[in-house]
């Protein structure tokens, strides 16, 4: 089974209107991994930071970015991860990836190996491809 591991601007993407172009090209890997055809990965900092956009950016009422957690978290094919190995991601952060988030993301990626990042951010993709580690995006 192929695994994703989804960046924040990825899952914003998929719940909001903002960008159809980056809706339309995530929605078959949400509809595999609910089918057990693909295992999207998911750090809890994703979804810090999820939250934290979709209250202040969105304004989403809070019980609905709520429900919108609870709805990913329970979905098959999605498993949210809550480890972090610091000396990983500090390998990786500062230098060559600047946004702490990102390096957690690509520190998950070299742990999971064969897994894909799913991003829509071109600076982290300029990163990621450095790294070369697989994007999705």
């Amino acid at each position: 089974m192929k695994k994703y591991i989804i960046d924040t601007n990825a899952l914003i993407s998929f719940v909001t209107d903002r960008n159809p172009d980056q809706q339309k090209k995530i929605a078959p890997l949400f509809e595999s991994a609910a089918h057990m055809k693909a295992l999207i990965l998911c750090h809890q900092y994703v979804l810090t930071e999820f939250i934290y956009v979709m209250d202040r950016v969105y304004h989403v009422p809070k019980d609905e970015i709520g429900r919108m957690i609870a709805d990913f978290a329970d979905m098959p094919g999605v498993e949210v991860l809550h480890e972090i190995d610091f000396k990983s991601v500090l390998s990786c952060w500062p230098d060559p990836i600047p946004d702490f988030g990102d390096a957690v993301i690509a520190t998950i990626c070299k742990i999971t190996r064969r897994s894909t990042i799913v991003t829509f951010d071109q600076k982290f993709v300029k990163n990621l491809k450095s790294l070369g580690l697989n994007i999705f995006g």
